[in-house]
């Protein structure tokens, strides 16, 4: 009885992972993750990057400062948490609210 359980199990394991490769893989879910490459917005728009991206972003980000270093670790910093950096190296933060949003205590801004 604990063979044909555990065959059973395994069999509706295995159709959950092929089910969720057939979701993944279809035109719709690929139009949708291309939807912010497609309008040149990509890393711009809130939740649109992957974590390892942040760094080459923020340096593009920081590379006009004079004050690199704490650039670098704020903008990584508020990255890792929105997953977006505004484009340039100064202002457009409209594109990405969470980075815009996010305050220090005394309430200016967290995000360079």
């Amino acid at each position: 009885m604990a063979k044909v359980l555990s065959i059973v199990m395994l069999c509706f394991l295995l159709m959950l992972v092929l089910l969720g490769e057939i979701q993944a893989s279809s035109p719709a879910s690929q139009k949708q993750r291309r939807g912010n490459h497609a309008n040149g917005m990509y890393g711009a728009t809130q939740g649109s990057l992957r974590p390892q991206e942040c760094g080459p972003r923020c340096t593009t980000r920081c590379s006009a400062t004079a004050y690199k270093k704490p650039c670098m670790f704020f903008c990584q910093k508020c990255c890792a948490k929105c997953l977006c950096v505004p484009p340039g190296t100064y202002g457009n933060k409209q594109y990405c609210p969470c980075y815009n949003n996010w305050k220090t205590k005394r309430g200016g801004p967290k995000c360079p």
